[in-house]
């Protein structure tokens, strides 16, 4: 026995209530005739009152109503053995549909699995439908409906997801605190063994489940695939891009391999690779030589195992002119264009045409057609063409701000909008320079410059960075580049100029890299197309507010996107192998190729062991509750706080009939 709520049981102090005033009762004495007084000796009467209790039936009525109130708000349990009383259990029938699936018969030998575990099932029994991939999908409701369970089972389709066993643990986990029933889980799956998590306890199922395992394949299957490619997402001259593709084989011998190179479905080129057994081999294309605009290109194998759909890789080229990219400078610097384009070209291979431009002459550009804007040491813009400049930003172009000893006198920097709170000439105190501080080396522009080492700052502008992110900070925390969003575009800021006067960072390696990284961010090009996995996400907009309208055509050809999803919809989930084509909120467009993860292309078992191991993990009272549809005995704890008010009650009723007994009794009396 036990109290859940033991404190109340302070409440038995109150027994002393009824105690006292049993004892408080009023002395009574009754008149007695006498002659005369006379022979009465005169003595001081005792004030010491000799009291004893009365009534101690009431008196215990009235205590024992006390003591069992206090009980029962202490809230008295026992623990007895549960009786074994017949629940009904939930079948979960679980069908893996992830990429692996698609090898041979797989899918279809387990629908058919599943169809006959349905038909073993008793009539009471509730069912639930859900298929694995890299998620749990629900297809049905717990039901008793066959018809509508095998009307879900019948509609798997294989999918292209990668198995994750960890997440089938996980959701199962969750479903069996909501569910508060038996769950017989029924698992059919080819246990590809990379579906395994890292941790084998992420795959331990709660006990009142248990897990019946229909393993479809036995053992490991040879399985030749493109494994990877490497291809350049923008082409500007066919001549200087190449194509590199990794043939793989899993569990295989050595076998010679065809891999074909084909653009918009049209073979353009063949190579003969020698595959190792159970190794990898590179089959390289010297020239991709595709058409103005957007290519849809693959590199092929032929198909020699029961898994032909990893046989293929898909990747997206874009190929265009060089991207013109508008350089403003003061009439006085020459520096500045000579550094910046001497860069550009050295590190994009002519990806882009610098372009030069005084303020004066630059209000006469089409903004539109650059692929980014570079402002260099300026003391003001034109004003009509700041605002020309906003207008671009806030439709997806790209500034880079940089604020030399011109822009210092400014009372503010141009177009970023932030006040110059004051110029650091470090060329006058101290070791005459500055070096790199913190830096942020994810983003784009800095994250393969190696921390700029050895680049020295003489002078730097100082600006309110309250509104902007800093990306990196000199060794007195002065931001030295900070990046500001408007609408769909960016701006740069580099606190610094790009001459060798402020600084001599262009004589540096580092400069040419964070020339190139910032031209691809600035310019859209590193979300280009190329190829991308299963299950990554795809980014549609930067600005963080809802602007132009955004477009997704999946692998069927159709609109992926509702029409409330193209105004709002910030990123994109790619859960379907094959060919997407990205109209962005920026007025970018590409062509993705989505592949599955090529880990599902190895087509090896999990270990008899460790899957005898994960069957029973499951407890014995899962392993009852699969078996007979019973909940098993068990100690459970059972609330007497109902029956000690009944006591309460009946002591109440008794209490209250003697008070009016012996009240009766008072008053009847002389």
């Amino acid at each position: 026995m036990g109290l859940l709520t033991p404190w109340f049981l302070a409440g038995a102090a109150a027994v002393a209530l009824p105690v006292y005033l049993h004892l408080l009762r009023r002395h009574r004495s009754d008149p007695r005739p006498f002659s005369s007084l006379m022979f009465f000796e005169r003595r001081t009467q005792s004030s010491i009152k000799h009291r004893r209790l009365r009534y101690l039936l009431l008196l215990s009525f009235r205590a024992a109503l006390l003591l069992l109130l206090a009980l029962a708000f202490a809230d008295p349990f026992i623990r007895r053995p549960a009786a074994s009383v017949a629940v009904n259990k939930l079948l979960l029938l679980v069908v893996d549909n992830s990429f692996s699936m698609r090898a041979g018969s797989r899918l279809a030998d387990a629908r058919r699995q599943a169809l006959a575990v349905l038909a073993s099932r008793k009539p009471t029994d509730r069912a639930e439908i859900m298929t694995l991939g890299s998620r749990i999908q629900a297809l049905t409701q717990p039901t008793e409906d066959t018809p509508t369970l095998r009307a879900a089972v019948e509609s798997i389709e294989p999918g292209d997801s990668r198995a994750n066993f960890g997440e089938l643990a996980r959701t199962v986990r969750l479903l069996s605190e909501s569910a508060g029933t038996p769950i017989e889980l029924h698992f059919i799956s080819d246990m590809q063994k990379s579906g395994m998590p890292a941790s084998f306890t992420e795959m331990t199922f709660p006990s009142n489940v248990a897990l019946i395992p229909h393993p479809i394949a036995e053992k490991a299957e040879p399985n030749w695939t493109v494994e990877s490619v490497d291809a350049p997402e923008q082409v500007w001259d066919p001549k200087k891009a190449s194509v590199r593709a990794v043939v793989a084989g899993y569990h295989t011998p050595a076998a010679s391999r065809t891999a074909s190179l084909v653009v918009n479905e049209k073979v353009v080129a063949t190579r003969n690779v020698q595959v190792p057994a159970n190794g990898r081999a590179t089959a390289e294309f010297a020239t991709l030589d595709v058409p103005y605009g957007l290519s849809r290109c693959e590199v092929r194998i032929d198909s020699a195992d029961s898994l032909p759909a990893d046989d293929v890789a898909l990747f997206g080229v874009t190929r265009s002119d060089p991207e013109r990219v508008l350089f403003i400078h003061e009439p006085n610097d020459s520096r500045s264009p000579f550094y910046f384009g001497t860069a550009l070209d050295a590190a994009t291979e002519a990806a882009f045409k610098l372009e030069t431009a005084t303020p004066d002459k630059a209000t006469a550009s089409q903004l539109s057609g650059y692929a980014f804007v570079v402002l260099s040491d300026l003391l003001s813009l034109p004003p009509g063409f700041e605002q020309n400049l906003l207008d671009y930003i806030r439709r997806g172009g790209g500034v880079l701000v940089a604020a030399g000893t011109s822009t210092a006198r400014a009372p503010r920097i141009p177009v970023l909008d932030e006040k110059v709170l004051e110029a650091r000439d470090y060329s006058r105190d101290g070791a005459g320079y500055l070096t790199l501080g913190e830096a942020d080396r994810s983003h784009p522009s800095i994250k393969n410059a190696d921390a700029w080492p050895g680049v020295k700052f003489y002078f730097a502008v100082r600006v309110n960075d309250a509104n902007a992110q800093v990306v990196a900070r000199l060794a007195d925390q002065t931001p030295l580049l900070l990046e500001k969003h408007l609408g769909e575009g960016r701006i740069l800021l580099l606190a610094s100029g790009l001459d060798n006067l402020t600084n001599d960072f262009p004589l540096h390696p580092a400069f040419i890299p964070f020339v190139e990284q910032t031209a691809r961010y600035l310019s859209g090009l590193e979300r280009s197309g190329g190829a991308r996995a299963v299950d990554s996400v795809v980014e549609l907009r930067t600005g963080k507010q809802p602007a132009a309208s955004v477009e997704v055509i999946g692998p069927d050809g159709r609109r992926s996107l509702s029409l409330s999803e193209a105004v709002s919809a910030r990123t994109f989930p790619l859960t379907r192998a094959g060919f997407y084509e990205f109209r962005r909120a920026d007025g970018h467009t590409d062509v993705v190729g989505v592949n599955p993860d090529r880990r599902e292309s190895d087509l090896d078992v999990m270990p008899d062991d460790v899957l005898s191991l994960w069957r029973a993990g499951s407890s014995a009272r899962g392993e009852q509750a699969s078996a007979g549809g019973t909940a098993p005995a068990e100690s459970r704890p059972h609330d007497l706080w109902w029956y000690v008010m009944l006591l309460v009650l009946a002591a109440a009723v008794a209490e209250s009939l003697l008070a009016s007994r012996y009240l009766g009794e008072i008053r009847e009396g002389p």
